[in-house]
Order: C-alpha cells, then sequence, then structure tokens
C-alpha cells in the first residue's frame, strides 16, 4: 500500500476531494455509526483537512481545527479510517498525522480532542490525557482530552 498524505484549507479542495470526504464521513459518522446529525456544520470553511490516500482512494481523515472554533486549544475532529482499510494501523498513521500536522500548522500548541470513549486509549498513547468526565454526543460515550504542547510526537 502507497499512502499519500495531504493537507490542504477548504479553498485548496478540489470538488473532487472535498466530495470524497464527506462521502466517507457520511458513510462513517451517520450510516455506519447510525448517527443522524448534522455533519456539515459550517466549521469545514475555517479548518484544514487532512487526506490520507491510497492512490485516488481516500482511506483516512480528520479535520484540523484552529483554536476558537471547537475548544479555546486546536483541535482534532472527524478522525476515520475507511471500513475497507481498518485492522492495517492506519489509525494509528492517520493520529499521528494530525498531530504533525497540528503542530506544522499552528506551531507547538495544546490540542483538545472530543474522542469517542472506546478510542480514549488509542489517544492516550500519542500523549492526550482525559480531560473530565464522559458525556453522550450523539448516542455515542465520548470524552474531551488535551495533548499539552510540551508532549513528543511518538
Amino acid at each position: 500500500m502507497v499512502l499519500n498524505v495531504i493537507t490542504k484549507t477548504f479553498d485548496e479542495l478540489s470538488n473532487v476531494e472535498l466530495y470524497k470526504l464527506l462521502s466517507l464521513r457520511n458513510e462513517v459518522f451517520i450510516v455506519e455509526q447510525n448517527c443522524p446529525y448534522l455533519d456539515i456544520d459550517n466549521k469545514d470553511q475555517k479548518c484544514y483537512h487532512l487526506l490520507l490516500s491510497n492512490n485516488d482512494t481516500l482511506v483516512g481523515y480528520s479535520r484540523i481545527i484552529p483554536a476558537g472554533l471547537s475548544y479555546n486549544e486546536v483541535s482534532i475532529g472527524r478522525v476515520l479510517i475507511a471500513p475497507d482499510f481498518r485492522g492495517k494501523g492506519l489509525g494509528l498513521k492517520i493520529v499521528e498525522e494530525s498531530i504533525q500536522s497540528c503542530i506544522n500548522i499552528f506551531g507547538n500548541v495544546d490540542i483538545k480532542i472530543g474522542a469517542q470513549f472506546h478510542l480514549s486509549n488509542l489517544y492516550g498513547s500519542f500523549g492526550f490525557i482525559k480531560d473530565g468526565e464522559p458525556y453522550d454526543e450523539d448516542g455515542i460515550l465520548h470524552i474531551d482530552m488535551i495533548r499539552f504542547s510540551n508532549k513528543d510526537l511518538k
């Protein structure tokens, strides 16, 4: 598998890239997780979009969110791996690349996330610590986590 990682602003995305990422987000977060919610939330235009591709196939995605838009800190959201590409270690790859993208764009800053609770150990392996109590978001247990800027990337 030959992986390509690229991070773009909303305006830099091609129509095809935007269609692919919105389609994959819809497939995973709305259909697969059975969560009818408004994925298109007027944040995408202000965010950076990390695309993990194998040839022309989008296999992973995350949204890099500037400070003040979701949290006071920079954030990573909408992290996903396409169903056909799970179990290959790509979850670790997308988290690592997302953290690196935050650092490249914003400098060595604190990063806060709203993680699905069952993934808190995965995020913990990258230096994220729990920040508060678990909460329900669209029927899925989540927890806020923060990675302080003094952490080294794996």
